[in-house]
């Protein structure tokens, strides 16, 4: 019942599935997309598009905001790398015992 694409997917996450869930290498995956979400929000941040809140920031501007802002832009990066990670390997995973249950039917 199953198609070769799915027998080739059952071989590899059987033998790659341990590897994928630890490793370095895997938190590269999320890495372009989560430093694009910060970058675009310093941009935002920074191109002075609603005046009101430069206003302010400009009234309040302190060593302490850019720690601030460097803080939570190095969160964010970590968190959707981490979080990409995570949610590949579980979907992976996911399908791989939809796979095995399905090969298991008569």
């Amino acid at each position: 019942m199953l198609t070769n694409q799915e027998k080739a997917f059952i071989d590899y996450w059987s033998e790659n599935r341990l590897k994928k869930k630890k490793g370095l290498r895997q938190y590269y995956f999320g890495l372009p997309m989560a430093t694009l979400l910060v970058v675009s929000i310093f941009v935002n941040f920074f191109s002075g598009w609603y005046k009101r809140a430069e206003m302010k920031m400009r009234a309040s501007v302190s060593p302490s905001l850019v720690i601030v802002l460097l803080v939570a832009a190095i969160s964010i990066v970590v968190f959707i790398v981490i979080f990409s990670v995570r949610h590949k390997w579980e979907t992976n995973e996911q399908y791989y015992r939809e796979l095995l249950s399905k090969k298991d039917l008569p």
